[in-house]
């Protein structure tokens, strides 16, 4: 579990984006088609209520919270609440 966890971490944080903060929509669901198996629905639920930024009136979501639903998504579960930030 540990390599699954560092290796989706390396994919996250060192994903091509368009923005150093973070992904934009498009980003996300070219990051998201890596994972045909993914839960949409606990991915999407664990996006709720997060932090985002605008930059070029774009969405801009951050690095950890994509890491954060990925693992919700592939795992098929709801967030820890060690997760919460």
């Amino acid at each position: 579990m540990k390599d699954y966890n560092k290796k989706l971490e390396k994919l996250v944080y060192d994903y091509p984006t368009k923005y150093k903060e973070g992904f934009t929509g498009e980003e996300i669901e070219d990051i998201v088609s890596l994972f045909p198996e993914l839960n949409h629905d606990k991915f999407n639920d664990a996006l709720m209520g997060i932090t985002c930024m605008v930059i070029d009136e774009l969405t801009i979501i951050y690095h950890c919270d994509i890491l954060t639903a990925l693992r919700c998504g592939i795992e098929n579960r709801d967030m820890t609440l060690e997760e919460w930030d």
